[in-house]
């Protein structure tokens, strides 16, 4: 062996360490998450740019989240046959498209052709980057894996949001989806760089992906998913108007009320990926049940401004708790067949967000208090749990 090919391995073994990849996916899904949240702090500024109401630039919001449903097992699907290297760097570049897209638009409707074509690449690049990494560390270390991946999701609250914002807010919301398109192109090249020859190949064929939705543990897997997310984001989303309404709190203290749920999210996302390591049931069950109580706890918490603060960290830590773990089981429920399986899981959680805002919207708009979406989100994750106890007494059958 040469000593110039000595080199050249030495290289590999570096830049292909699991740390490496965990990371370039990370910060991919920081960049993914940025483009999604972020566009909840500039909508009013959007709104005056092309002289049209909040609510109707509030579309933009509304087409990614389908946007991300729709395409992401229709994409799974189409580039199965795809090796999983090449398929996370086609859709990190459809990222990165629709992002300058949105930064050069003129019309709202090209804006939202822009915003429309980002969202093409979320559901599918989360579901193959789970898979990937899933495949890069020992089996023991999966749900850490996974966990690791998602973190840039969580810091996309905590970190891109408001960096994003304070961009928009000093130098016009175009600015924002530039800095975005940047951060799609340092994701891009750490793809090409660090992601490892070992993920170049075929993911599997379609019919063996697809018979994986004949077993009844895998769709209940997947409503599992939205029930439980749902449940989260019923609270969630009506998170200003509990805390000022009800709690007490000025507007002006939303965004650091915010950052401390942020903070939950991203300590929740590490013990829930540990969690899943140890014993993945078991962590179904626990933190789950303990989502449910947070959520029960809160509707009589927010009238208490100190507990209403705790318990909006303790909705962070738990609600961000069962992602790792809802993602391992639905992979896990698939066996050989994981990717197209992830990618729906991910559109599952935005049927979840869908779901868990409509009913929370719904219990309000008939004349129940802001408190009443914690109770909405409380009833969704218990049915979860029976749909969780109900799928591990088929097991047992099964077995």
């Amino acid at each position: 062996m040469s000593i110039q090919s000595m080199i050249e391995n030495q290289r590999s073994a570096v830049l292909m360490k699991p740390g490496w990849v965990l990371f370039v996916l990370a910060l991919s899904a920081f960049a993914i998450g940025t483009a999604e949240f972020v566009m909840a702090g500039v909508l009013p500024n959007i709104a005056h740019t092309f002289s049209v109401t909040i609510a109707t630039s509030s579309y933009l919001m509304t087409a990614y989240a389908v946007g991300v449903a729709v395409s992401a097992p229709v994409l799974a699907v189409l580039t199965l046959r795809l090796p999983r290297k090449i398929t996370l760097i086609a859709l990190m570049t459809l990222f990165i498209l629709g992002n300058v897209l949105s930064a050069l638009s003129h019309q709202f409707d090209v804006l939202m052709a822009g915003r429309i074509i980002s969202a093409l690449c979320h559901g599918t690049f989360f579901g193959v980057g789970a898979v990937v990494a899933a495949n890069v560390v020992a089996p023991e270390k999966k749900g850490r894996a996974i966990a690791l991946m998602f973190t840039g999701l969580t810091l996309a609250n905590v970190l891109g949001v408001p960096m994003g914002a304070f961009i928009a807010e000093h130098f016009g919301w175009r600015s924002m989806f530039w800095m975005v398109s940047i951060l799609g192109v340092l994701s891009l090249f750490g793809l090409l760089v660090f992601l490892p020859s070992s993920q170049a190949e075929i993911s599997s064929d379609i019919k063996h992906e697809l018979q994986a939705f004949k077993k009844l543990s895998l769709i209940l897997s997947l409503f599992i998913t939205a029930l439980a997310f749902g449940g989260v984001f019923a609270a969630f989303s009506f998170v200003a108007p509990m805390m000022t309404v009800l709690s007490g709190f000025q507007s002006s203290s939303v965004s650091w009320l915010l950052l401390i749920f942020g903070v939950g999210l991203v300590l929740g996302n590490i013990l829930g990926g540990r969690a899943a390591d140890r014993n993945l049931l078991r962590a179904l069950f626990v933190l789950m049940g303990l989502l449910a109580t947070v959520l029960f706890v809160f509707v009589f918490t927010v009238h208490v401004a100190l507990l209403s603060v705790v318990t909006l960290f303790l909705l962070g830590v738990f609600g961000f708790a069962i992602v790792s773990p809802v993602q391992s089981q639905v992979m896990q429920a698939a066996s050989g067949a994981p990717t197209l399986a992830s990618a729906v899981n991910i559109a599952f959680f935005n049927v979840g967000i869908a779901l868990g805002t409509y009913l929370a919207s719904t219990a309000v708009s008939l004349g129940f208090s802001y408190a009443s979406p914690s109770m909405v989100g409380f009833l969704l994750v218990l049915l979860a749990l029976a749909l969780q106890l109900l799928k591990q007494r088929y097991r047992n059958r099964s077995a």
